[in-house]
């Protein structure tokens, strides 16, 4: 058996994605494509997805389905001529955290339980596990790209370096000679921290260079650079993961998180919005940084106290930003990783809808701030207010009502003063720059 590479290429998936079809064993396949039969084994689990294709007129899967108390609510649900969207019939398997597949595992193929190569697929009504060398591969490649984007530095080490390099950089001295007088000190080569400055990672921007107004700005620099934390963030925190989560956490209520930028490469809020009340908080940080992120929940988990922050953030969903890559140090109070405070999942790339409801909140926001205005000289307490007033603002999907009194009604009476959210007088709202002293030309 020749030596395999290191990536497993898109050919070898296909290989695997025949093998399985044609009824051959994994020991088979390995061969084959010269790879252990660990490597292909895993390649299978780690990239078999759920498929409810030919499912129609039974998307419930589970055994329960006929005598199931939930199952019975959901049939009987007349809200709006419809089944509600928690209780849903079909929509069973995804909030209950009780449900059990039809086994199927005698027709499974042996290789890895999957469905592949059963002579019943095509006929079969329901729920399939199938490996796809096509999405396998694009998984792949999605996941390659992410590990390579932005600098791979702990946010210690950035600290060191840019206390390093960005004062002799202001002193006057070029990078070339920095590198050479702290050689002994440095852990990065020259291109890279030359990189780093050109971005803007360190306090020290391009212009403090000594010809950079004399050099022409290369077209790359417009592209946004934001140093990543953690590399393999994403790993186990997808949104499959999450829809798991939720699945075995019946009754969590999610907490959406993002950011609201106004001049880019300055001051950032960022918001907060709980699903279910349709409730939202803002935050002023310094900058697009995973830092500043993190400090924000550490502060929230000193004010609210321990138990008051579990109940308020069970489970927290956000883009793939690279401000948010540092998410065990949200999901966790200490470095040592022993005090779990929360559970961080991401949106699926280029996928804003997964959180489509805070996405719809921030068009409410930008009423106040519209977008190209600098938050760089609002302060906190103009934050407060501005989504004090929006959370004043009725809405239809809350059924008429402000989502300061659902989440009051939620969390407990005085909750949303512990956000620093205030109760404003829903004829008294707002929705104006004028609200916090923006002055529109």
């Amino acid at each position: 058996m020749t030596k395999g590479k290191k990536h497993m290429d898109g050919t070898k998936r296909c290989r695997i994605q025949f093998g399985l079809e044609a009824g051959e064993s994994a020991r088979t396949i390995a061969k084959e494509i010269g790879v252990s039969l660990t490597t292909v084994t895993r390649e299978i689990r780690k990239h078999t997805y759920e498929s409810f294709k030919g499912c129609y007129g039974r998307a419930n899967q589970c055994v329960h389905r006929q005598d199931c108390r939930l199952t019975l609510v959901c049939r009987d649900c007349t809200a709006k001529g419809a089944r509600c969207a928690v209780c849903s019939y079909r929509n069973c398997n995804k909030f209950c955290g009780k449900v059990e597949y039809i086994d199927c595992s005698d027709r499974l193929s042996r290789t890895a339980q999957v469905c592949n190569g059963c002579p019943g697929m095509k006929s079969c009504r329901r729920r399939k596990l199938v490996y796809d060398a096509s999405r396998a591969d694009g998984d792949y490649r999605r996941v390659l790209s992410e590990h390579r984007q932005g600098a791979a530095l702990e946010d210690g080490e950035l600290k060191n370096l840019d206390d390093l390099i960005s004062p002799k950089i202001k002193d006057g001295q070029s990078v070339h000679h920095i590198c050479v007088t702290n050689a002994a000190k440095l852990t990065r080569n020259e291109r890279t921290i030359q990189r780093y400055v050109n971005y803007g990672v360190l306090s020290a921007k391009r212009g403090d260079l000594k010809r950079a107004c004399t050099v022409r700005k290369r077209k790359s620099l417009a592209k946004e650079y934001q140093h990543k934390v953690e590399t393999g963030c994403y790993v186990g925190r997808t949104y499959a993961d999450y829809e798991r989560f939720l699945s075995e956490h019946p009754g969590v209520g999610p907490v959406y998180m993002d950011l609201v930028i106004g001049r880019p490469g300055g001051v950032c809020l960022l918001t907060l919005h709980w699903l279910r009340a349709g409730f939202m908080v803002g935050i002023l940080i310094p900058n697009k940084c995973a830092a500043n992120v993190t400090a924000v929940f550490d502060r929230l988990h000193e004010e609210l106290g321990p138990e008051l922050f579990a109940k308020l953030f069970p489970v927290i969903l956000t883009d793939r930003g690279t401000e948010f890559s540092n998410p065990s140090r949200i999901e966790f109070a200490d470095d040592a990783k022993t005090v779990r405070r929360t559970w961080v999942f991401f949106c699926d790339p280029m996928n804003s809808n997964q959180k489509s409801q805070l996405e719809r909140n921030h068009e409410i926001v930008r009423e106040i701030l519209p977008k190209g205005v600098s938050f760089d000289a609002l302060t906190q307490e103009q934050a407060y207010l501005a989504l004090s007033h929006v959370n004043a603002y009725v809405r239809l999907a809350q059924g008429d009502r402000t989502p300061f009194e659902v989440f009051e009604f939620l969390y407990g009476e005085g909750s949303a003063a512990k956000l620093h959210i205030a109760r404003i007088d829903p004829k008294e709202v707002v929705l104006k720059p004028r609200l916090v002293g923006i002055e529109m030309k």
